[in-house]
């Protein structure tokens, strides 16, 4: 059995197909990705390439009987599809943040990446993590820190309170996730922003999280924003 993500539209269809959240599916037949079976990624940002975040839904799930894998990203084919949980936009993308820093080199503070599907991570404060290579992930946990990535359809993800997440490549997604933090992205891409309060003695409560477009009109290309009273704002 292997455990994964999976989108479908706001019906809970994909390819008109309908699931149901608790059931699991059966299909018989060859099983071959990207062609027949029940499909979905290892990888939780990978789901972005199929579905991305604008009025998709996203659940957990479990795969078995005949596997077939793909070997372009994270895909999964089955002939036995276990649909687990609903877990939204932000419970994709903590399952996305867990699934990269599960592959960290906790001693390195500083760390660059330039191959295709890699993953580069940064927990220092005050650190940068940069990723160049297509379908990648540059995921930063630092205070004050800065996550970049350019390559096409990959992700820069920021957790650090007062840091930055950017995107230069196409069909990329650009998350920030801490207090105060803001993110910018080229035309195409996909910018997540994270609204929180002040600090309560524990934490800084999260508001709200929103997602947009940057579709040169209401989201400017390489402008950076930052969620306000559930707004995107221009920060500098």
């Amino acid at each position: 059995m292997i455990k994964g993500y999976k989108g479908f539209d706001k019906n809970l269809q994909c390819r008109n197909f309908q699931y149901k959240v608790g059931e699991t599916f059966e299909e018989k037949g060859t099983i071959k990705a990207c062609e027949s079976g029940f499909h979905f990624c290892e990888n939780p940002f990978n789901v972005f390439d199929y579905y991305p975040p604008s009025d998709s839904r996203y659940c957990n799930v479990e795969g078995d009987g005949k596997i077939d894998t793909d070997n372009s990203d994270s895909k999964v084919a089955c002939s036995k599809l276990h649909i687990h949980t609903e877990i939204g936009l932000s419970g994709l993308i903590s399952a996305g943040v867990k699934f990269i820093l599960d592959k960290v080199d906790w001693g390195n503070n500083k760390a660059t990446n330039t191959g295709d599907r890699s993953a580069a991570t940064n927990t220092g404060y005050r650190s940068a993590a940069t990723n160049t290579g297509h379908q990648s992930a540059a995921t930063n946990t630092g205070y004050r820190s800065a996550a970049t990535n350019t390559g096409d359809r990959s992700a820069a993800t920021n957790t650090g309170h007062q840091s930055a997440a950017t995107v230069e490549g196409k069909d990329s997604i650009a998350i920030v996730t801490g207090y105060d933090s803001k993110a910018k992205g080229a035309m195409g891409c996909w910018i997540v922003l994270t609204e929180r309060g002040d600090w309560d003695g524990n934490t800084y409560p999260i508001i709200d999280v929103q997602t947009f477009k940057v579709d040169g009109i209401s989201i400017k290309a390489d402008t950076f924003y930052k969620l306000k009273n559930s707004k995107p704002v221009e920060a500098e």
